[in-house]
């Protein structure tokens, strides 16, 4: 039996760790919060809860698989729900955009009603990710990569120069499709100008696989992995600061902690390898993409009608851009929306929405707000992961396997990058190269 160490109890962490427990190995999670959960541990203010960070994910088939290979299905263990309208794009001219996903016709029904033609430019943009996701799906995604012998047609995806932000100039005059394009990267604090073009292949998760919540809040899924590592006899320490990798002859042997040692035949890091002296040579030229300003509010009392028929997420273009999301939970009569700031923010956040007509003050009966440096302060580093600075980017994550012998990258700030569903991918990847015990 092989003995590893996780280092990080956030989603990637945990992810590994119950794979790896499942394939055989004596596992030990370290976590330096006083509970697992990471970002997907929620807000909790008296009787509100928010999530924390993202509301809903992608690709629902990795949620699937992890609780499938390390135990029981997820159907079991929690309620995944689709959202009919993933999120409506409020413009700054005031038209409006309401954007379902899992459907084609319905894409195109919903961007014609913004502008004549606009629904098959939509489209037609859209397909032309397929083959790049099938590409990138069988050599990137899902499979262990090797950097220095890519299959040819993953290399040139991989080292293609265009960006996104050229892409989307060129295919569309409507500068509105070109921000709902965008939207996913610029909420998680990248410039367009420096994300590579075939990332922009979130538009075609959305449309054919949809976006999904979990019943109750991510909270739960943290709750949910917490017992499956439980059921898997992973051995969990909380509260516990890992300094460094400990080495002899130049392979890994544990980790150092503030409590000693904790010895290890493998190490898995789930946090930013910036924070680990052995490994932050290998990632110097990379930079955290920070949060963005984050409100919390509880509100109560009837809302107007323009508040309560609001959907899942809005996203207000301009400057800044404002999102509401909308799902935490609070006691009855009351809601938990959450706002968050991206931009030119120069006045409170709740004063800046009520400049869209969407006025929560008068409603708000406690909120939690958060600086990007104060969540970051937080959680160590930020749970979105790298910042795309071009298309070298990808080569400079870390994982599956990493430089020194016997350490081993998931999480947010390895391959294959930030956001739930490929937190769940750097997972599988890591588990699929240590392989069974």
């Amino acid at each position: 039996m092989t003995t590893i160490a996780v280092v990080g109890g956030g989603f990637g962490g945990m992810a590994a760790a119950a794979r790896l427990a499942k394939l055989g190995h004596e596992v030990t999670l370290l976590e330096r919060l006083p509970a697992l959960g990471g970002a997907l541990t929620p807000v909790v203010d008296g009787d509100f809860t928010w999530d924390a960070t993202a509301t809903s994910t992608l690709m629902p088939a990795v949620v699937r698989d992890l609780f499938r290979k390390s135990g029981r299905p997820a159907e079991r263990e929690i309620d995944l729900v689709p959202l009919e309208v993933i999120r409506d794009h409020v413009f700054e001219d005031a038209t409006t955009l309401r954007l379902p996903g899992e459907s084609r016709a319905a894409q195109i029904a919903a961007f014609d009603a913004l502008g004549p033609g606009l629904g098959r430019q939509w489209v037609d943009h859209v397909a032309t990710f397929d083959a790049d996701w099938e590409v990138l799906r069988r050599g990137y995604f899902e499979v262990p990569w090797d950097r220095d012998a890519l299959p040819r047609d993953v290399a040139d995806r991989l080292g293609s120069r265009e960006t996104l932000h050229r892409r989307l100039k060129k295919r569309f005059k409507d500068d509105r499709l070109r921000q709902v394009a965008a939207y996913p990267f610029v909420i998680d604090g990248h410039d367009p100008r420096n994300v590579p073009a075939w990332a922009g292949l979130i538009a075609y998760l959305e449309q054919r696989f949809g976006a999904w919540t979990v019943q109750g809040g991510m909270g739960v899924l943290a709750e949910a992995m917490t017992a499956r590592l439980a059921t898997r006899r992973v051995t969990v320490e909380t509260g516990v600061e890992v300094h460094d990798l400990a080495m002899s002859s130049g392979r890994v042997v544990g980790v150092s902690t503030t409590a000693g040692v904790v010895e290890a035949d493998a190490v898995i890091f789930a946090i930013d390898p910036r924070n680990l002296p052995a490994l932050a040579s290998y990632v110097a030229r990379t930079m955290p993409a920070m949060p963005p300003v984050v409100c919390h509010v509880g509100l109560s009392g009837d809302l107007p009608e323009h508040l309560a028929s609001m959907s899942h997420e809005t996203v207000l273009h301009g400057d800044p851009m404002l999102v509401v999301r909308r799902g935490g939970r609070a006691p009855e009569g009351h809601e938990a929306w959450t706002v968050l700031g991206r931009g030119s923010l120069a006045e409170d956040i709740l004063t800046a929405l009520a400049r869209h007509g969407i006025d929560l003050r008068d409603h708000a009966v406690t909120r939690v707000d958060r600086s990007p440096l104060e969540l970051v302060r937080h959680w160590g580093s930020s749970p979105l992961g790298v910042l795309w600075q071009g298309r070298n980017t990808v080569r400079q994550r870390l994982g599956p396997a990493t430089p020194i012998p016997g350490v081993f990258a998931a999480g947010a700030h390895a391959t294959p990058g930030g956001g739930l569903p490929f937190v769940g991918l750097s997972a599988a990847l890591v588990a699929q190269v240590i392989g069974p015990a």
